[in-house]
């Protein structure tokens, strides 16, 4: 293989590293350096152009709505679980991102699906309520009991919702976002309430799919700016742990005893 060849094997549009120079899609790194925040970064890093302040924003309030849900979310327990088994904050971080799959972390990248396929049933010639419905009716089909994006196990009305909503609301009446996404949620919200007494409202995997969809985020990349997001806390949960001097931490107290099922 020659210099060329393996050079070109690990060609990349993201960065350019040379002696002295560091640019990141194409812009010195001394330009960024203070001048862009984290958001702004992320996309910059994922997309290759950099967004509006506007953009930026609502993608950081996404960002900061996940960071963290306690020990009742998966990740955090395991995050805190491993600290104290004598590995680093890296493993610690590792064994907690590694459980962010389909059923914790996934939601957002299935409700984006969800919600593009709302938006596509419309495009194709229906209206809005029966795409909604064909769409509700696909995915029952498929054996999906629970809509990703709606209801929770803990909270009645998901705290997160109502700004990230308004943050949204916000950004349609400026132009930063065409709002196509957020009718398209609000719509699937309407048809899970009617004639129920108690309410499915949508939640923070509905209304930050909302956010990443309306800013143009393909539907995989929402897990993965989930797994940004929650990486925060699980930073946070696993230090506070290894403050705590605990060892070989289970997710259950020691004077409790599972039960023996054989």
């Amino acid at each position: 293989m020659t210099n060329e060849q393996a050079a070109d094997w690990w060609g990349t549009a993201v960065s350019r590293i040379e002696p002295n120079l560091i640019e990141l899609r194409g812009i010195p790194v001394q330009e960024l350096i203070g001048t862009t925040g984290f958001g702004a970064m992320i996309w910059l890093m994922v997309r290759g152009d950099r967004p509006t302040a506007d953009q930026a924003r609502l993608l950081e309030a996404a960002l900061v709505a996940g960071v963290d849900h306690g020990p009742h979310a998966p990740s955090i327990a395991v995050a805190r679980m491993s600290a104290t088994c004598g590995v680093g904050l890296n493993n610690a971080m590792a064994s907690a991102v590694n459980t962010l799959g389909d059923s914790h972390g996934g939601a957002g990248q299935e409700c984006v699906q969800l919600l593009e396929e709302v938006r596509g049933r419309e495009a194709g010639g229906s209206l809005l309520e029966d795409a909604v419905a064909d769409t509700i009716e696909a995915w029952r089909q498929r054996g999906i009991r629970y809509l990703p994006g709606f209801g929770h196990r803990f909270h009645t009305h998901d705290p997160r919702r109502d700004p990230l909503l308004a943050l949204v609301d916000d950004a349609v009446r400026t132009g930063v976002v065409d709002g196509e996404h957020a009718r398209a949620a609000r719509a699937v919200e309407a048809a899970l309430n009617e004639g129920r007494r108690r309410p499915i409202p949508m939640n923070i995997d509905g209304a930050t799919a909302v956010i990443y969809a309306e800013l143009g985020f393909p539907a995989p990349l929402a897990r993965g700016l989930f797994v940004l997001s929650r990486s925060v806390g699980i930073l946070a949960h696993a230090w506070e742990e290894m403050g705590q001097g605990r060892r070989n931490k289970g997710p259950i107290p020691p004077a409790i005893r599972p039960t023996y099922l054989g």
